[in-house]
Order: structure tokens, then sequence, then C-alpha cells
């Protein structure tokens, strides 16, 4: 078996996962909001990054953990930005939004599948791969960030209701992959998916007006910390490249 391009699934991967998404949401609001960017001079900022982290991710010959992260935190932040440029400038609303992301992701998996027969992250080790690898990345994340808008804003939930509602999600698939046989590939992005809403609205609770639910930290501050704790956990703990089949 040869190595992939990207790290192994441990509960590290999704301990790190939803720290980069919880970033993505505070590092996107500190630009187009603290920064007053707005929505879009910050999703074009981002979009610039991420396709350069991109295409160093793509020449890159192996897996390095560092470039790995910092696609995927650039890919976490421009779904922030993006998400809200859509929903909210764009004026399509939540549920229109994330319907629109959910019909672009499906799109994304569906090529995937067509072109390799998989959308396995196993499969994730040739450069026609990662585009299609990082093209779904980057739908999951918008996709999450308008879902989790669309469950604390339009039904009302609120940032702790909310992330209360996506962790027991998370806690259900991790019941099915203990107890059934169901496609582990199915719920690797399953819980993708649903560990970006949970992010954003772990985000949105640190930075959000106290009258707004939130606890009203420093969007810079909070990026800050929460970048801190990712680089010490790929500095303190190895990780190893996933194993392709």
């Amino acid at each position: 078996m040869n190595e992939t391009k990207v790290p192994e699934v441990t509960a590290l991967f999704w301990c790190i996962k939803i720290a980069a998404t919880t970033l993505g949401e505070t590092g996107g609001d500190a630009v187009t909001m603290t920064l007053n960017w707005g929505y879009l001079a910050g999703t074009i900022l981002f979009a610039v990054l991420l396709g350069a982290l991109i295409l160093a991710q793509i020449r890159a010959e192996k897996f390095q953990p560092l470039l790995y992260w910092a696609t995927r935190i650039a890919s976490t932040t421009f779904g922030t930005t993006m998400a809200d440029f859509a929903t909210r400038s764009l004026g399509i609303g939540y549920t229109g939004g994330s319907a629109l992301l959910l019909v672009c992701l499906l799109a994304a998996l569906g090529g995937w599948y067509w072109s390799e027969g998989t959308i396995s992250v196993t499969s994730v080790r040739t450069a026609r791969v990662e585009v299609f690898y990082w093209t779904a990345i980057t739908f999951s994340q918008t996709l999450g960030t308008a879902l989790g808008d669309w469950v604390a804003d339009t039904n009302g939930l609120g940032y702790v209701g909310g992330a209360g509602l996506f962790g027991g999600a998370l806690v259900v698939l991790l019941l099915l992959y203990w107890r059934t046989g169901i496609s582990r590939v199915l719920l690797f992005w399953s819980a993708f998916i649903l560990t970006r809403p949970l992010g954003a609205m772990l985000g949105d609770l640190l930075d959000k007006p106290v009258a707004a639910g939130g606890f009203n930290l420093s969007r810079p501050g909070a990026s800050a910390v929460l970048g801190a704790f990712i680089l010490a956990c790929l500095l303190l703990v190895p990780q190893r490249a996933g194993r392709a089949h």
C-alpha cells in the first residue's frame, strides 16, 4: 500500500478538524467584520490564499502536516466568508444558500466517484484526485457554515442549541461507526460535513455579542488561541499519512 497525501483519520484528526473549523469562523469574521473588509473582499482574499495553498499541496511529493492543515484552515475560512457573502450579500438567505451549496457538494462528490469509482480519502494520491478532494472539502466547509447559520438564526436554536444539535448528531454517527457495518466512507463524509457547522457554532459562540447569545470575545484573540492550539497539536503529536488501498 502507498501513502496518501492526506492524514490518517484518527481521533486527533477530528480534534484538529473541529478546532480548524472554529478558527475558520473566527478568522473569517475577524477579516470581514472586525477589520471591516466586507464579505466580497474577504472572500477574494481567502480564495487567492486557498488557491495558492492547494497548488502547493498538489505539488508536494508527500503528506506534509503543516501544509495540509494550513490549506484546510484556508478552505474553512474561505467557506465562512463565501457562505456569508452568498446568504447575506446575494440575498438568497440561509435556506437557499444551504440548498445551493449542497447541490455543489453532491456534484463534486459525484464527479469524483464517476472519475475514480470511489470517494474514499484513501484514493487521494494523485493530482486529479486531489482536485476533486479539495473541491469537495471547500464546498463542504461552505455548506457547513450556511447550515450552522440556518440552524442558529432561522430556526432560533441559538449558538449553544446549534452546537448541541450538531454535537449530538456526531455522537450518533460515532455509535453507528462502532455498532453497525454502514459504509465507512459515507460515515466519514457525514461527519466531515457536520463538524463544520459545529465549528461555526462554537466560533459564533466565542465572538458574537452577548445580546446575540455569544461570549463577545475578541475575534483576533480567539483566532490566535485556536491557531496556537492547532500548531501545538501538530508539533507535539506526530501525524502519519493515510494509507492508499
